[in-house]
């Protein structure tokens, strides 16, 4: 079914934003920070980094599975089914959500999006505020948070993200986005390989490792923003901590902001080629 005025619109938005992607130049810094980081994980022996990068991979599948199937999920799930059937009266499924327009999916997505980023600055906020229980909560709770939004922008797409390939894919779309820019590039390719070797949607025949060195900055820049918080949190006015506040709130908004855009992205391309290929 070929892809109407609008549709191809936003496909060349996806476009243009993949070549931003694929054509960005690291600079001086991020490439010197880049070889310090890796060197410095590179003293490690080798079975430790593996056994690191496994429990890594370990908890991001038991995190995907437990936010999937809680109630909060189920939850979310209805109301984006419920979003659909103003449109479309007829919305059972998840499936169903493809005979909405990319507008009116565009609409419901946007909707989630805010919703988390909202949560993602508040949470935040909260981790900044001087707690240390709130602190030492805060990587565990952006990760539910970024977790969460990317397998809601998924159902909102019409994708259900309680097959194995759907639940790989919605895991590397995150692990993607928590990438450095200099190495999205490369990440989108993947992402976008796999679709086309992939013959049926539903057992995930690639490769199943997540993490490895390249992914460790974004868990150390939450190192490094907790240090700039405890570092702050004393310096407050008329008892509140606005500085580190601030810290907390900007930081984890900016970083929702890049999961839920790449997301959004990847979703949207999914949905157009799919609908560009059916006959």
């Amino acid at each position: 079914m070929p892809l109407n005025e609008r549709e191809e619109s936003v496909l060349t938005g996806i476009q243009e934003w993949e070549n931003k992607l694929l054509n960005y130049e690291p600079n001086d810094l991020e490439m010197v920070y880049d070889k310090s980081l890796e060197r410095s994980f590179s003293l490690l022996p080798e079975e430790v980094q593996q056994q690191f990068f496994s429990a890594m991979d370990s908890w991001l599948f038991h995190l995907h599975a437990l936010i999937q199937g809680s109630q909060l999920q189920m939850d979310a799930k209805e109301r984006i089914l419920t979003a659909g059937r103003v449109f479309h009266s007829d919305i059972e499924t998840i499936e169903d959500l493809k005979q909405l327009t990319i507008d009116q999916l565009q609409y419901i997505a946007q909707q989630q999006i805010a919703r988390h980023r909202l949560y993602s600055f508040a949470q935040g906020g909260i981790a900044g505020s001087g707690s240390s229980l709130m602190l030492g909560t805060d990587i565990p709770a952006m990760a539910v948070i970024n977790l969460r939004a990317v397998q809601l922008i998924a159902m909102t797409y019409g994708f259900e993200v309680n097959t194995p390939f759907e639940m790989m894919s919605s895991l590397k779309v995150f692990h993607a986005a928590t990438l450095p820019p200099r190495m999205q590039g490369s990440a989108w390719e993947e992402l976008k390989n796999e679709l086309k070797n992939q013959e049926e949607f539903y057992f995930y025949e690639g490769k199943e490792e997540l993490t490895d060195i390249t992914w460790v900055e974004q868990p150390m820049k939450q190192l490094f923003k907790a240090m700039a918080i405890y570092f702050f949190r004393r310096k407050s006015v008329q008892g509140i901590p606005f500085i580190s506040m601030a810290i907390g709130a900007g930081t984890n908004y900016q970083l929702t902001r890049k999961v839920t855009d790449f997301a959004h992205k990847y979703y949207q391309m999914r949905y157009l080629h799919r609908k560009n290929n059916q006959q």
